[in-house]
């Protein structure tokens, strides 16, 4: 089992991150289109445990063209989610995928703390580095965004 890590310091507020997190579903697609075609939610609510949403990923995303993610635990008190791929192409290369997200309370901003462990289906199969990296740039964006709401 491989994992990858950081912590990305952003400047709203824990509580403004933390909703903005609960509403990817509508705002990814908003605000990175050149990124994410559509974010549907195939099954549950769209936020809480048990959910799926099936993300389609535009021209401009390199490897993948769509993935299932499944919301596997949510914690509002702490402001910790959890979520594994379940489909897509990603699959083909890995056996697990599960990510987690936390968002703590910093100064006057917050402290994102994302995590990713992977099991791969070969020792040939890289590192999701580029998960990391489009992970660490959607916070950054979300964060510009939710500035200027």
């Amino acid at each position: 089992m491989g994992k990858l890590e950081f912590e990305l310091q952003v400047k709203c507020s824990a509580d403004k991150f933390w909703a903005g997190m609960k509403d990817t579903t509508v705002l990814f697609p908003k605000i990175f289109p050149q990124r994410f075609k559509s974010i549907e939610v195939v099954e549950g609510d769209g936020v809480n445990v048990g959910t799926v949403r099936l993300v389609k990923y535009a021209q401009d995303t390199p490897v993948i063209t769509f993935a299932k993610e499944k919301v596997e635990f949510v914690d509002d008190v702490n402001k910790v989610l959890g979520y594994s791929v379940i489909d897509g192409e990603l699959m083909t290369h890995y056996k697990s995928l599960k990510g987690k997200v936390e968002v703590v309370p910093k100064g006057e901003g917050s402290l994102v703390k994302w995590s990713f462990e992977f099991e791969k289906a070969n020792d040939e199969v890289p590192d999701p580095v580029l998960i990391q990296e489009y992970a660490n740039n959607a916070f950054i964006g979300l964060d510009a965004y939710l500035l200027k709401e």
